[in-house]
C-alpha cells in the first residue's frame, strides 16, 4: 500500500506543457567554456587566421571552428544541429560561441583560403603552447621530452552523388578522407587535411609532417622529436623529410620480395621475445632502400598462429592470411595445419637505435602503440560527428573536420590540465589497441596504462620503458643529406642540397631493390608555421 500511494504522489507531480527555457540538456557545456577562456583559444585562432570578412562584424574564423567544435561535443551530428543549439535559450548561456547558425557557419567557411586553413594549424600550436604554460613545470617537462608525431587516414563515406572533393576508395565507397598529423603523448591534432578517398597520403606526408613540426611549441621542439606511420606511408620521401628535420622515424614496409628474401639469412638465435604480446619475437636486419638514411634498418616482427584454433583464414583473401610467408600463403588450410610453425610477418623501417636486442625490443614495442592515433578517429567519428561530411562545398566540409577534431583537442587538453598525479602518474594516458594493420590475436594492451579505476588520463604520460633517454642541451644540426643517403649503382646524383632546401622528386635510377614509392613527387614544405594578418599584432598584445 505505502508503495502504491507513493505512485500516487508521484503522478500528481507530474506536469505536462511547455519545456522549462530555465533548463539545458547540456550543462557540462560549462567546462568547455571555461577551458576556452583559459587558453584563450578563440583569441589565439583569429589570430593566426586572419580577417575572413571585409567588414569585421558577426562571428570570425575563430569562434566558427569553436562554435563548431562545441555542437558536435553537445551532441549534434548535421549542420542543422547549429539551430538546435541556437534555440536553447539556457545552453547559449553557457556555450562558447552563442549564435551560431546552420547558414552563418556554411557561409563563413567559404570564406577560407588554403592559407588561413594552414593558420588553424598554427593557432592549434599556440594553443599547446598556452596549455604547456598552464600545467606545472615538472608535467610540462615530461611531456615534452619525447614527443611521438602519428600520421594516418581515415575514410568519410558520404552518400551525395553531387559532393565535390570526394571519390571513390578501393572498397568501392564514396567518401573524404582525412589526413591527421597528432601528437600521440597529449592526444591532439597538429595538422590535417581532407583529400578525397582515392588519394594517396604518401605524396602530402612530407608537408603534413613539416606543418606538424612548425606548430610544435618551442620547448617540445627541443626534445627529442620521433615520428611513426604505417605501411601506407613507405616512400623514401617521408623518411628524407623525417631525416632532414632531425625527426627520428618509425614506419610500416610492404611486405615486397626484397624483404622475404631477407628472412632466409636470419637463424633461430638472431630473434628475441617481444613484450607484452604472447608469441611474438623480433629481429634486426641489414636492409637500407635506396636514397633512404644510411642509419635505416629493418625490424621484423614475427607472431607464432594457432591454426587449429582458427587464427588463419582459409580465406586466402584474408587479411590476416597475407601476413604469411609466400611459400605458406598458397597453401590450403588443410596443409597449412600440419606445417611445423606458421608465422605472421610484419616490416618495419627504422633508422631508431637498435644495437642491442633489448633496444630492439623496445623499439618495436613503441612502434605497436601507433595505433592510438584510431583512438583519437574514433572519438572524432562517435564522440563528436566526423562520421559524415555534411555539406556538398568541400570548404564546408573541412570546417566541419576542424571541427571534430578541435572538438578531440579540448577532450586531450582538458585531461592534460585536470589530471590528478597518482602512484603511476608517468604512464601513457590510454590503454591502445593491438596493432591494426595485423589483427594479430595475441596483442595486449599497453603495461604502463594505469590501472583502470581512475576516469582520467594520467598527468603527465611519459615513453615506454627502454627508449633510449632524450638528448639534454640545444638539438644539434641536422646531418649533411648528401652522404646520409644510401646510392644505388649507377651514375652520381646531382649536386647535394642544404638540409633546409625544398626537397624535390627523387631522381636517383631505377635497380633491382628500387622501391617504387620513391618516385612520388613531394609537395614543397614549409617548416615555418602559417600565420595570418593578426598574428603580429596579437604578439605585441601579449607581449
Amino acid at each position: 500500500m505505502d508503495t502504491l500511494r507513493e505512485m500516487r504522489r508521484l503522478r500528481r507531480r507530474l506536469r505536462v506543457g511547455a519545456p522549462d527555457p530555465s533548463l539545458t540538456p547540456v550543462s557540462g557545456m560549462a567546462a568547455v567554456t571555461e577551458l576556452v577562456d583559459r587558453l584563450g583559444m578563440i583569441k589565439r585562432l583569429d589570430g593566426a587566421i586572419g580577417p575572413i570578412k571585409t567588414r569585421d562584424r558577426g562571428l570570425s574564423g575563430g569562434e566558427l571552428l569553436v562554435g563548431l567544435a562545441s555542437a558536435q561535443l553537445a551532441g549534434e551530428d548535421f549542420l542543422v544541429g547549429l539551430d538546435r543549439r541556437r534555440a536553447d535559450v539556457a545552453g547559449q548561456v553557457l556555450a562558447p560561441v552563442a549564435g551560431l547558425s546552420s547558414t552563418t557557419a556554411a557561409g563563413l567557411a567559404r570564406r577560407f583560403t588554403d592559407g588561413q586553413w594552414h593558420g588553424v594549424e598554427t593557432g592549434i600550436g599556440d594553443i599547446h603552447t598556452a596549455m604547456l604554460a598552464a600545467l606545472p613545470p615538472v608535467r610540462a617537462a615530461a611531456l615534452c621530452e619525447q614527443v611521438t608525431i602519428d600520421l594516418d587516414t581515415t575514410d568519410v563515406e558520404v552518400y551525395g552523388s553531387k559532393k565535390r572533393g570526394v571519390a571513390y576508395n578501393y572498397q568501392g565507397q564514396r567518401c573524404g578522407r582525412p589526413h591527421v598529423a597528432t601528437w600521440a603523448e597529449t592526444a591532439t591534432v597538429l595538422g590535417a587535411d581532407l583529400m578525397a578517398g582515392d588519394e594517396d597520403p604518401r605524396r602530402h606526408a612530407p608537408e603534413l609532417l613539416g606543418r606538424a613540426l612548425g606548430v610544435l611549441p618551442t620547448q617540445a621542439r627541443a626534445g627529442r622529436v620521433r615520428l611513426r606511420a604505417d605501411a601506407g606511408y613507405f616512400a623514401g620521401a617521408l623518411a628524407r623529410a623525417a631525416h632532414f628535420a632531425d625527426v627520428e622515424f618509425a614506419i610500416g614496409a610492404k611486405r615486397i620480395a626484397p624483404l622475404w628474401r631477407l628472412l632466409d639469412g636470419i637463424s633461430g638465435a638472431d630473434w628475441t621475445d617481444a613484450v607484452d604480446m604472447d608469441g611474438a619475437q623480433v629481429a634486426v636486419a641489414q636492409y637500407t632502400p635506396d636514397w633512404w638514411p644510411t642509419a635505416t634498418r629493418l625490424l621484423i616482427r614475427r607472431v607464432r598462429l594457432d591454426v587449429d584454433a582458427g587464427q588463419v583464414s582459409a580465406d586466402p583473401r584474408a587479411r590476416r592470411r597475407r601476413t604469411l610467408r609466400p611459400e605458406q600463403r598458397a597453401l590450403p588450410i588443410t596443409e597449412l595445419a600440419e606445417a611445423d610453425a606458421v608465422y605472421g610477418y610484419s616490416f618495419i623501417v627504422t633508422n631508431l637505435d637498435m644495437s642491442t636486442p633489448e633496444q630492439a625490443v623496445a623499439v618495436e614495442h613503441w612502434y605497436r602503440h601507433r595505433t592510438q592515433v584510431e583512438n583519437i578517429f574514433r572519438d572524432a567519428k562517435h564522440g563528436a560527428a566526423l562520421n559524415h561530411l555534411p555539406s556538398g562545398y568541400p570548404q564546408v566540409n573541412r570546417a566541419w573536420m576542424w571541427g571534430a577534431l578541435l572538438a578531440v583537442s579540448i577532450a586531450g587538453w582538458t585531461h592534460q590540465l585536470t589530471a590528478t598525479p597518482g602512484p603511476r602518474a608517468a604512464t601513457r594516458t590510454r590503454r591502445p589497441r593491438g596493432p591494426s594493420h595485423d589483427r594479430h590475436p595475441a596483442a595486449q594492451a599497453d603495461p604502463g596504462a594505469g590501472p583502470p579505476d581512475p576516469p582520467r588520463r594520467s598527468a603527465h604520460p611519459a615513453p615506454t620503458p627502454g627508449i633510449p633517454p632524450a638528448r639534454r642541451g640545444p638539438r644539434p644540426p641536422p646531418c649533411a643529406p648528401s652522404n646520409d643517403l644510401t646510392r644505388p649503382h649507377g651514375p652520381e646524383p646531382p649536386e647535394p642540397r642544404p638540409p633546409e632546401a625544398t626537397l624535390g622528386p627523387s631522381t636517383c635510377h631505377n635497380t633491382r631493390n628500387r622501391l617504387r614509392n620513391d618516385q612520388l613527387d613531394v609537395a614543397e614544405i614549409n617548416w615555418t608555421p602559417t600565420r595570418g594578418f593578426g598574428s603580429e599584432e596579437l604578439n605585441r598584445n601579449e607581449s
